[in-house]
Order: structure tokens, then sequence, then C-alpha cells
């Protein structure tokens, strides 16, 4: 069998028009503008208005990929979320359908905040399998649904967002692709059954997900031939502030290629990786041709990195609503 290899065709992103200051917050919690920045990096964040749903950024930020990639089809659809519209069905299929997809198969992919690099992991393998030649992949989530208002430790990390990329066949441009999980931590970060409110353990969250991103990072660099030196642009997941530099610092990379957009987002949960590729692109920060490494942790636990070059492609960035 021939395996092929994949690349980015095309990216998009979408986020909810309603900004959160910390002053906000701090208004109602025993918080400040201060404590959460010197704490998270955090300064802002987009929450969903009553009445929009996961699905609808999804399909938003699915759209503004294929025109990025300027794809009317593909052949199938992953959608990674934690938030889904509902606990069943999954919600990829009714993205699929809204996008115009219909009779594309279409699954969700459950890993919390690795859920795009999951989700890409898909891509990547149906790809090299010959099941597909194209896969719009999105993340999407409105974590602001879950999470407790009084609880000052996540509502002021967590914000709303979706990310999305077109993956296709192409030679040496993603991966590969290392994923690895431990279910024996599955209480650090969880829904409890029954329960509607989101929690986390979060001093033992920021020790494991310092380790396990800095050495997945390390693997899928190995696998793909390359050293940090190689890399001109770390992409890791937007846990907090504090999180991103660590494992910078642990790869030994500059701050320079370190690239975040917690201060005006937050942690966007399985959407921030492709919500920061896409903001980054349209920003002019990613260039064609540049070689960027992401890593994420999530909930399960879970945790993944791969290393991409950057395609020639115009990213779509943009506001819920606003085409």
């Amino acid at each position: 069998m021939t395996y092929r290899g994949a690349v980015i065709l095309g990216v998009g992103a979408s986020l909810p028009a309603r900004v959160v200051t910390n002053d906000d917050l701090a208004a109602r919690l025993d918080t400040s503008d201060e404590w959460i920045r010197s704490r998270t990096g955090i300064g802002a964040r987009r929450w969903v208005e009553p009445g929009t749903s996961t699905s609808d950024l999804a399909v938003d930020a699915g759209a503004r990929a294929l025109r990025s990639a300027g794809a009317s089809t593909v052949d199938a659809v992953i959608v990674a979320t934690t938030t889904p519209d509902r606990s069943c069905p999954a919600i990829a299929p009714a993205v699929a359908a809204r996008l115009g997809l219909i009779g594309v198969p279409a699954h969700d992919v459950a890993a919390v905040c690795t859920g795009f690099l999951y989700g890409l992991a898909n891509a990547v393998g149906l790809i090299a399998s010959g099941a597909a030649r194209t896969v719009l992949l999105i993340a999407a989530e409105t974590f602001s649904t879950i999470l407790d208002p009084d609880d000052r430790g996540t509502a002021v990390i967590f914000g709303d967002g979706a990310g999305a990329v077109v993956v296709g066949e192409g030679e040496g441009m993603i991966g590969p692709c290392v994923l690895g999980s431990d279910g024996t931590g599955a209480d650090l970060i969880q829904v409890p059954a029954g329960e509607r409110y989101f929690r986390m353990s979060g001093k033992e969250v920021f020790r494991q997900a310092v380790e396990r991103m800095s050495d997945v990072a390390l693997d899928a660099l190995a696998r793909a031939g390359l050293g940090p030196d190689d890399v001109d642009h770390l992409v890791p997941h937007q846990a907090n502030r504090r999180i991103c530099d660590a494992v910078a610092r642990r790869l030994g990379l500059d701050e320079a290629k370190l690239l975040t957009d917690l201060d005006a987002v937050g942690n966007t949960a399985a959407a921030s990786i492709p919500v920061l590729l896409a903001d980054a692109a349209a920003a002019g920060r990613l260039k064609a041709g540049d070689r960027v490494l992401t890593v994420a942790f999530g909930g399960g636990l879970t945790w993944g990195a791969a290393t991409l070059v950057w395609p020639d492609a115009t990213a779509d960035f943009g506001v819920l609503g606003e085409r």
C-alpha cells in the first residue's frame, strides 16, 4: 500500500462577538485584572450569547477554512469538542449538513484540550490510508456554558471559539503526529457524571501539562528528524501563559518563537491551536514555509504534538456572523 502525506490547504477561525474582560469578572468574583494576568496571561475572553451553540461556531469556522482552501467539498469532516450541542448524537454530521456536505462521513473527537491534535492525527491517517483525499477538521468549544460562575479557578481561564483546517494530500508537511494518554488522571479534568460544571485540579494539571507537553514535543521533533533549533514557531495549547513559557524553556526555544493569543481570547480548549494558527497567519506572524511545532495537553489525560510546514494560504479569521 502507498501511504500519502498530508498538508494544510486552508485555515479559518470564528470567535463570538461578546468580549468579557478581567474587570467584568472582577466585578462579581474575588479577583482582579492583575491577579488574573499574573497567573494566566489572560486579559479578556470571548463568550457566546445565550442561544449560540458550539455547532454555530463550528459551522462558521468550517466555512472560513473551506473558503481559505478554495474548496466546496471534502471527503470527511471531523469535529473536536468537549461541549457538543447534545450528548447524543455527535455534532459533526449536523455541522457537515449545514455546510452543504450531506452524505460526507463525519464524526466527533473527544480529547478535551488535545482534541485538535487527536483530530489532526485522524485526518492524516484517513489521507495516508487513501480513505480520503481532503478532510475538514474543526475544533469548537463553548466552555462558558459549563463553567461554574463562582469558581475563580476556572471562570477566569476559559473562552469560546472555533478553529478549522482543511487537510489534503501532500508530501512532507504534517507529522508525524505523536499522541498519548493516561486514564489514571481522569479526575484531574472533568465534568462529573450528573453534574453541570467543569472541574479542574489546577496545581497538578499545571505540573502534568508542562512535563507531558515538553516530552511529547521532543518526541515529535525526533520522529520528524528535527531539533528545537529547526523550529520557527512553537504553537502550544493556550492553557495559560506560565505553562506555555515553561514548555518553551524546557525545549530551549527563544521566547520570540512562542506564539500566543491568550491576552485576547483566553483558553479555548480544543480550539486554541487552530484559532491561534488562524490569528497568527492573518496577522502575518506565520508565513509560507515556516516550520511549526504544535503541542497540547488535556483531560483524559491526553497529550499530543505534531510538526508542520505552514502553507501558502490566506487565513480567514473573524467574528461569528461577520463575514
